[in-house]
């Protein structure tokens, strides 16, 4: 059993079914949802100019008569049918997948015994964690939570304020009811004093009695979900108690998986990159990647979209994303994708087109993705993705660009761009490694050369994805 010190946790070993997953899609949905106006809509509502609270004042009305507990009633998740979603999901190439317990709104999507704001008792009526963990169960698909609460204390500053101008000038916005403290939080002292709007306060709060509500609720979670995965929206917290609540809280998810396990099973993951702090558990990288292949697993969390279903913002296409998975899993790493739900919790005809999409290349390419480890080298040719945090551009790939896994004794060489001639050389193995045969997965055994090393491949001219190809190598 592991004990809630930094000792004990860093002996931590990632279980194999992480390892080789290697593909997950996450449901990052909640209230917020509701205007399909993007991400932390909670929050900048409340910050005066801001193009949120534009749109909320003239489509709701203003934040000190209706706020976003107000919003909260009107989310109802009335089209949410979870097991055809997560038939699509696993269809669409997801080894495991994700719900958000709750985001930085304080709003909980379970039955809960703290917060009376939740998706059984407010809104859907719905118990909507349960709900994707028996669709996940039933699907065979590992089930994790992601947890957003850390930050929300001091991240909700702005619901204490007031306009600065105009006819509701002074008048406080709803977030100063007495009557909602218990969800807008008793959170003044991250209430910035200049009047600066929408200013942010520290990303994780020193407040202790924030700390013990944060444990009581993530050991909640734990006891009545048993997650496989739990991620955190946050370095571990919390830094002024010395992790304590946080060390506590991976205790917690690693023994209840031993519990009834046997072993554990179970992935916590946040986003401290201090090797002190991340290998309690797994390391998390938001929207970007790293640029290298990393000793331990990690994980790249990302979204189609925007965060929150934003009628404004596009899509990534199925290509790029594909692109994106295949330079993180040469570096040992995981993507779990964010598939955008509208608030009924249904998904439009975008997102259906880039499942099914991805679902094609999966049924080709899968041999090269699953239970694969990195290989010596992640990759071969001078592109390389640009890592600049939250930037996720599409690479301009060439003919040289290659990325490598191995499993079984094979190696697996993505054609990050099919050369038109379809003559394609790879120069990173040895005079010492011999080829016996080389394939294109989808189609078959190809035409090769090998001299010095280099290994030149005649492909077909016609290829089995217009996405990113794959050659399976055997050595003799």
């Amino acid at each position: 059993m592991f004990q809630p010190t930094f000792e004990s946790l860093r002996t931590y070993q990632c279980p194999d079914w992480f390892r080789d997953a290697k593909f997950g899609i996450w449901s990052h949905w909640g209230p917020q949802s509701v205007p399909m106006c993007g991400d932390w809509y909670a929050r900048n509502m409340y910050v005066e100019g801001s193009p949120q609270y534009l749109y909320h004042i003239r489509h709701y009305g203003h934040p000190s008569q209706f706020g976003y507990k107000d919003i909260c009633r009107l989310w109802k998740a009335e089209n949410f049918h979870p097991e055809q979603l997560m038939e699509l999901y696993k269809k669409a190439g997801a080894r495991y997948f994700v719900a958000q317990a709750m985001h930085h709104d304080h709003f909980f999507n379970y039955a809960t015994r703290l917060n009376r704001f939740n998706s059984v008792d407010v809104g859907p009526h719905k118990d909507i964690c349960r709900m994707w963990k028996d669709a996940a169960d039933t699907m065979g698909l590992p089930f994790g939570l992601t947890e957003h609460l850390a930050a929300s204390f001091s991240w909700w500053n702005t619901n204490k304020g007031a306009d600065q101008y105009g006819p509701y000038a002074g008048v406080p916005y709803d977030g100063n009811d007495p009557e909602y403290r218990d969800f807008y939080y008793d959170n003044q002292e991250h209430v910035i004093k200049d009047g600066t709007p929408g200013a942010r306060a520290p990303w994780l709060t020193s407040n202790q009695a924030f700390h013990r509500y944060w444990l009581d609720c993530v050991k909640e979670l734990i006891e009545t979900f048993h997650p496989d995965l739990l991620y955190s929206d946050s370095s571990l917290p919390f830094e002024g108690s010395n992790y304590q609540p946080g060390l506590e809280a991976v205790a917690c998810l690693y023994n209840d998986s031993i519990a009834r396990n046997g072993e554990n099973k179970a992935v916590y993951t946040q986003k401290g990159r201090d090797g002190n702090i991340y290998r309690v558990g797994v390391l998390d990288v938001e929207k970007s990647q790293l640029p290298g292949i990393a000793q331990e697993p990690w994980q790249t969390d990302t979204c189609i979209g925007n965060w929150f279903y934003d009628a404004k913002q596009p899509f990534k296409k199925p290509g790029h994303i594909i692109e994106m998975l295949v330079d993180i899993i040469s570096k040992n790493g995981t993507m779990l994708l964010n598939v955008l739900q509208r608030p009924d919790g249904s998904i439009d005809e975008e997102t259906r087109y880039i499942l099914k999409e991805l679902s094609k290349w999966f049924s080709v390419c899968a041999e090269g993705v699953y239970a694969t480890r990195p290989w010596r080298v992640f990759g071969e040719g001078d592109t390389r993705v640009l890592i600049q945090g939250f930037t996720e551009e599409k690479t301009s790939w060439n003919d040289s660009d290659y990325r490598f896994v191995t499993k079984n004794g094979a190696l697996y060489a993505f054609l990050m761009h099919a050369p038109e001639s379809r003559v394609t050389v790879i120069k990173s193995l040895t005079p010492q490694e011999h080829v016996r045969s080389v394939e294109v997965l989808g189609t078959g055994s190809v035409p090769f050369s090998q001299a010095f090393g280099v290994l030149t491949v005649q492909l077909p001219q016609e290829l089995p994805t217009p996405y990113t190809n794959c050659l399976k190598i055997c050595f003799s």
